[in-house]
């Protein structure tokens, strides 16, 4: 016997057994939340393509999520940049 397995470090230690299980713990778990994660991801796309048969425009729903995840005050500044540079652009004139 070694002196590291004598000292209870060897490859069967409790510690080593310890460290194992939480390790395959994490890798469990991120495994669940990546299959929750595609299922979501499904269902998005499920919701989505409802949304177009029902006549809507899906890039402007897109557009509406990404402004609806902003606050108020981010919203206005956006808001002003997009019609400073369409006014530079001439984009509405």
């Amino acid at each position: 016997m070694t002196t590291t397995e004598e000292a209870g470090v060897g490859h069967n230690s409790d510690a080593h057994r310890v460290a194992r299980d939480q390790l395959r713990s994490f890798v469990e778990r991120i495994q669940r939340l990546e299959e929750e994660k595609q299922t979501l991801a499904d269902d998005i796309k499920d919701v989505k393509g409802e949304a177009k048969a029902a006549g809507y425009d899906t890039k402007t729903l897109a557009e509406m999520l990404k402004l609806l995840k902003m606050d108020k005050d981010e919203r206005s500044e956006r808001e002003a940049l997009r019609d400073t540079y369409a006014s530079a652009l001439g984009v509405f004139g």
